[in-house]
């Protein structure tokens, strides 16, 4: 997790104990968050919660926005059989904890992002399809893409300097046509929990958009192809297609790809060298499809 271990969480904890109306026992850190320092804490006698709290920028910036929407979502989808957490409270400003919270359940199980199977490949697809089929029932934003104009630059790590440019060009084009749905927005195998063998949640709702479902299909893929390489994500985004019947939508696919490319003067979250080799290679096999 990057999240700075000095954080002091003593007034988060007191807010927690207010809002429950009890003491708190144990409190451990939970991995795998790039943007917050998350939190499961055992109350004395109710059942366990998750406190994220956005301490990491550039997300503590916009703290209020992400941790609001959250909340939001969670609300809604608590009437939905997409398997989500339930939100409890937030504190959207960090007026008491310090920093942007949101307080929710605990879901069970853990992530597995080494499930490459046939069989772990389709239950993502089929649980992407369920939250694609949500029907809204509050004003949710319009999609915004992480692949803009300040990326353009080839890394310096690349082995193929003109694939990059030749991408960068075709995302200066329009993006396709598509119909619009409910995406999670970050989908990808960090952000769902298994438990015995089965799909047991989907956190991390701070992203959530109106947009096209091939960009949440786009952005597990490109994950799952920096885990297992690109043969992994087909087999996904192919299972995703044969599920739902929507046709691939390669835009998408270089949109996201590019979108792992850090801001001028940012340093990327993928360090290692074999991760890098397979997302220049996942860029590759999504270009050769405009071919």
């Amino acid at each position: 997790m990057r999240s700075d271990p000095a954080v002091d969480c003593s007034a988060a904890l007191e807010w927690v104990e207010e809002v429950l109306g009890e003491q708190v026992g144990e409190v451990r850190r939970l991995s795998g968050g790039w943007t917050s320092t998350m939190l499961a804490i055992t109350p004395r006698l109710h059942e366990a919660v998750v406190l994220r709290l956005m301490t990491n920028e550039p997300w503590r910036t916009h703290g209020e926005p992400l941790t609001t929407r959250e909340s939001e979502i969670q609300r809604m989808l608590a009437s939905t059989e997409v398997p989500a957490p339930r939100s409890l409270a937030v504190d959207a400003t960090g007026e008491r904890c310090g920093h942007p919270a949101h307080l929710m359940t605990l879901l069970p199980g853990a992530i597995e992002p080494q499930r490459s199977d046939d069989a772990s490949l389709l239950r993502l697809a089929e649980l992407l399809a369920s939250i694609h089929a949500v029907e809204p029932t509050i004003d949710v934003r319009s999609y915004q893409s992480w692949a803009w104009e300040a990326k353009f630059v080839v890394p310096v790590w690349a082995v193929d300097a003109r694939l990059w440019e030749d991408a960068f060009a075709l995302l200066r084009s329009e993006p396709p046509a598509y119909d619009p749905c409910f995406i999670h927005r970050d989908f990808q195998p960090r952000n769902v929990l298994w438990n015995r063998g089965e799909v047991s949640g989907v956190v991390d709702w701070v992203e959530t958009s109106i947009g096209p479902a091939w960009l949440d299909v786009a952005h597990c893929a490109t994950n799952l192809a920096i885990i297992h390489g690109t043969e992994v994500a087909d087999r996904f985004a192919d299972a995703y297609a044969a599920k739902t019947g929507r046709p691939p939508q390669p835009y998408f696919d270089v949109m996201d790809v590019v979108g792992f490319l850090p801001p001028p003067g940012k340093t990327s979250f993928i360090t290692d060298p074999a991760d890098l080799v397979r997302l220049e290679g996942r860029l590759a096999a999504v270009m050769t499809r405009y071919c």
